[in-house]
């Protein structure tokens, strides 16, 4: 059996490791307020520049931009994986690299070649593991960003998709739903026209009238929307982010809560153990000079 002192200074141990899971949920709890209100003024943009820029690709015939063109033959896929730059997030970033990774998977037993663009420090140690090229890795960008690091990494990607390096990209990062849902996402962006039939866009440009011509706003919104939708990922993963670390928290404070209980029994036990053999030696004793 442990020591009184061994059992104190273990209860002394995690009642300090409490304070500083408290602390993180709190700092977690402050920076996710400020993520919500970055995510919840950016997504009406984008869900209206993705109806808008629907419609226009559906009343336009693929040639009219590269973006659109759906190549007959793929032979290279890039993915977008954007992750956080720290850990203590429970399984948050695990999830999205796994569902990256299944997805890579997929597309090179299917004989493609696989690139991978990683945006946070966590995603970009596990892939720089695997066979997949890798064409570009940002770490510690994570904490403060802006449009910027969209524009960059959609403009790297725009510029490998027109050259023919890439056939196909997808973006996989964790969707935040609510403080307890964050969810692992796979969102396909080029070429435009496959991500418009898979979430069903329909019509035309029938309802709107467009000036200038429709072509030419193509050629100026597509790839925008690129860089919007890079923008969401990155928002939702960073807000995500915070949320999964400040239920860790919240979760690892209350195991030291029911590690502080069951310490302090056996604290009390060890205790009354020790109590008990003095009471015996004392009682032992006094039966000797007795006899």
């Amino acid at each position: 059996m442990a020591s009184l002192r061994d059992v104190q200074n273990k209860i002394t141990g995690v009642k300090k490791t409490k304070q500083i899971t408290k602390a993180m949920n709190m700092v977690a709890s402050a920076k996710l307020r400020n993520a919500e209100e970055r995510i919840e003024r950016f997504r009406p943009y984008a869900s209206k520049f993705y109806d808008m820029l629907g419609d226009l690709a559906a009343g336009a015939d693929g040639s009219v931009h590269p973006l659109l063109e759906v190549r007959e033959e793929i032979k290279s896929v890039g993915i977008i994986v954007v992750t956080s730059d720290r850990g203590l997030c429970g399984a948050f970033n695990t999830k999205i690299i796994t569902t990256a990774s299944k997805l890579a998977d997929e597309k090179a037993k299917q004989g493609l070649d696989v690139k991978v663009y990683c945006v946070g420090k966590k995603g970009a140690d596990f892939f720089r593991k695997t066979d997949y090229e890798m064409k570009r890795e940002e770490r510690d960008s994570m904490t403060h960003f802006d449009f910027t690091l969209a524009a960059s990494l959609g403009d790297e990607v725009i510029r490998d998709y027109l050259a023919g390096e890439l056939d196909e990209v997808h973006v996989c990062y964790g969707e935040f739903q609510s403080i307890a849902k964050q969810l692992p996402v796979t969102l396909n962006i080029l070429p435009m026209t496959s991500q418009s039939e898979e979430e069903g866009e329909t019509g035309g440009t029938g309802d709107y009238i467009y000036e200038p011509s429709v072509e030419g706003l193509l050629a100026e919104l597509l790839p925008r929307f690129i860089k919007v939708q890079v923008y969401r990922a990155l928002l939702d993963t960073s807000c995500s982010e915070h949320a999964a670390r400040m239920a860790a928290m919240d979760n690892a404070s209350r195991a030291c809560d029911d590690l502080t209980e069951s310490l302090t029994l056996l604290y009390n036990k060890t205790r009354q153990a020790a109590i008990t053999g003095d009471l015996m030696d004392i009682v032992g004793g006094a039966e000797a000079l007795k006899g």
